[in-house]
């Protein structure tokens, strides 16, 4: 049965596993991805490795676009945006803006993979400081140097002996709008924290949390490996302020178990930044008329038994542009798109069969 096309919106690693799912199926598929380079974030944010399974993040997004880039069923248009749609499902023509100027296609059906963005922690009500100090860092800047296999102090570029992440920086905090919980950030700074240890043993490091959350197998794969083998101290508790003495920045809050008063100094402060909407998923969702739900996501209408189906006919929704999610959920959700994204190809060329 001949299909228009399944347009996949987003190269990271839901868009390239959904572009994989429909070819294996025998879809033909149209994957814009509005970045030079195929991978999304850990690849474009310098991810050193992936969370849990600590695989190494550049070998791990290359074996994905290794399946796509010589399928021919896919099509790989990179440095393109969509502009525009008109139309509805499976006849749906999409402006395409790319390095050769405009172009229209019609695509049969739609899976957004848009993603998320890093919160800046510049709009953190709370004193951290991440603008005005070189050892106030974030998650993100923290992959970069793991990458490069080089954690130094920013300010000095010497080993660092004490290190501290602050978590739900962006997360769960009402006064900014963010409500939601982001999932991944403890597992990553747990990961984070594994690898300064191994990268720099003589390093003390610490986790102030609220209360940490592990979903699953996180749990033991590297919050309780972190705690254990690594001897990584968790701290439950409040930091409100940063401050700078000397060569070195000092958090100023409260440890909630003892109910006293901390003031440490540190050398590096890294902020666990959560996630928020990226700005490809509220263009694109703006775009094809889909939904937002109230926290600014992509909106899926099937409850807890269908999360990519949105309000769009023949259009659907996977990873975290429809919220926070970790990379198996992103994967998994690809999945459930693209058989969501076929099955309506399908059930809609086999009903205008039956009435020719």
């Amino acid at each position: 049965m001949e299909h228009n096309p399944i347009l996949v919106i987003g190269a990271g690693p839901a868009g390239l596993e959904a572009a994989r799912g429909a070819a294996d199926l025998g879809y033909k598929t149209l994957l814009v991805e509005k970045a030079p380079v195929l991978g999304g974030n850990p690849i474009l944010a310098d991810y050193a490795a992936i969370t849990p399974d600590m695989e190494n993040a550049e070998r791990a997004m290359k074996r994905m676009i290794d399946a796509i880039i010589e399928d021919p069923l896919v099509e790989v248009r990179s440095e393109t945006t969509v502009t525009a749609a008109a139309g509805d499902a499976p006849e749906i023509t999409v402006t395409l803006a790319g390095p050769k100027g405009e172009e229209q296609i019609t695509v049969g059906s739609v899976i957004v993979c848009t993603g998320f963005q890093h919160f800046d922690p510049g709009r953190e009500t709370q004193m951290y400081g991440y603008y005005e100090y070189d050892d106030v860092i974030t998650l993100v800047d923290c992959e970069r140097m793991l990458k490069a296999e080089n954690f130094v102090q920013p300010s000095t570029g010497d080993k660092p002996k004490r290190v501290c992440f602050i978590q739900c920086v962006g997360s769960r905090d009402r006064q900014i709008g963010n409500f939601w919980c982001s999932k991944v950030c403890c597992g990553i700074a747990c990961k984070e924290a594994i690898e300064i240890r191994e990268m720099v043993p003589d390093c003390q490091v610490f986790v102030f949390y609220i209360d940490m959350r592990m979903y699953g197998f996180w749990e033991d794969e590297i919050y309780w490996k972190a705690q254990e083998d690594h001897k990584v101290n968790f701290i439950r508790g409040i930091v409100t302020e940063i401050t700078k003495r000397g060569d070195q920045v000092v958090i100023k809050g409260e440890d909630t178990t003892m109910g006293r008063p901390v003031e440490v100094p540190m050398d590096v402060v890294i902020l666990s930044v959560g996630m928020e909407p990226s700005e490809g998923t509220t263009e694109t969702a703006e775009i094809f008329q889909m939904p937002l739900e109230s926290h600014g996501f992509i909106e899926t209408v099937g409850g807890a038994l269908n999360t990519v189906t949105t309000a769009r006919p023949g259009c659907f929704a996977a990873g975290a542009s429809t919220g926070p999610a970790d990379l198996e959920d992103s994967i998994s959700m690809a999945g459930a798109a693209v058989m969501k994204a076929a099955g309506f190809l399908r059930k809609h060329t086999l009903a205008a069969s039956k009435s020719v």
